[in-house]
């Protein structure tokens, strides 16, 4: 499979699960709470999710920083959903970070 493909392939998979689309807005309307049970168990199956797609083999190091899950973890941050140390946000941390050092270039 290409490269341009697994990029595509990738950016649909972590799009299917992405809590921010429908999800932060419900937040920010009041109508869920950071806190709530299932919102968190979206929020962990998502980062689970963008840890086994950042894992695919044959990404390049350019398909990886279009897919950098930094900004997306940022905003969760940010609406107080996530906290910088949950063991999930970190290991995706480390996990992306070890992809890009390990991926060809391109």
């Amino acid at each position: 499979m290409e490269s341009e493909e697994l990029l595509q392939r990738a950016i649909g998979i972590i799009g299917q699960s992405d809590p921010i689309i429908k999800l932060l807005q419900q937040v920010k309307m009041g109508k869920m709470k950071p806190e709530d049970a299932g919102l968190r168990a979206v929020i962990e199956a998502w980062l689970g999710t963008y840890e086994k797609v950042i894992r695919t083999e044959g990404l390049t190091q350019a398909a990886l920083r279009r897919i950098d899950p930094s900004p997306r973890v940022a905003v969760l941050l940010e609406a107080g959903v996530l906290h910088g140390d949950q063991p999930a946000v970190r290991e995706l941390e480390k996990t992306f970070s070890q992809a890009l050092a390990q991926a060809p270039a391109g």
